[in-house]
């Protein structure tokens, strides 16, 4: 069973998974990630940041359990702009290990981050993803996501995806 909680993005076993992820970006396009990430940004109110275990023998904060899952948003009222003046919020660092994939982890994490960011007054959640991971887009897709025009510092590169969802709408 996976159990989600709030946690620091410097948590070390967050940061253990963001190696993993980065270590995953480097085999698919050869290079880590380079998006400018702050570990204050997805700390209340700037946003949020969970972590999903498993098997954490019953210890409801999950601190027992293996971590497979991540993901948060933060703020970006940079960009609400180019979403009709809508309060715009950014996923980052969605990622479930190759190991335990099919399982709805993603599905999980991902509900869990757009009930916290409505909650908190966010209107729509735009994410980049890229074309390397057909997973990934899958999984947006399957959950009400649609593509938006290139943002953030992937922009300019084909391999780039970018969606959004308002949240308005369910």
């Amino acid at each position: 069973m996976l159990t989600l909680a709030e946690v620091s993005f410097v948590d070390p076993r967050v940061q253990a998974l963001v190696a993993e992820v980065q270590a995953h970006y480097v085999v698919i396009y050869g290079t880590p990630d380079e998006s400018p990430v702050d570990p204050r940004e997805f700390a209340a109110p700037n946003g949020r940041f969970v972590l999903g275990v498993i098997d954490g023998y019953g210890d409801p904060s999950g601190e027992d359990g293996e971590p497979v899952a991540m993901g948060g948003w933060r703020w970006r009222p940079d960009l609400s702009g180019r979403f009709d003046g809508d309060r715009v919020a950014e996923i980052k660092r969605m990622f479930v290990p190759a190991r335990v994939r099919g399982r709805g982890h993603a599905r999980q994490v991902l509900a869990f981050l757009e009930a916290s960011a409505r909650a908190e007054g966010v209107e729509r959640l735009i994410l980049e993803t890229g074309l390397m991971q057909p997973d990934a887009i899958g999984l947006y897709e399957s959950q009400g996501y649609e593509p938006v025009a290139p943002f953030g510092h992937y922009a300019e590169s084909e391999l780039v995806r970018c969606f959004g969802k308002d949240l308005r709408r369910g």
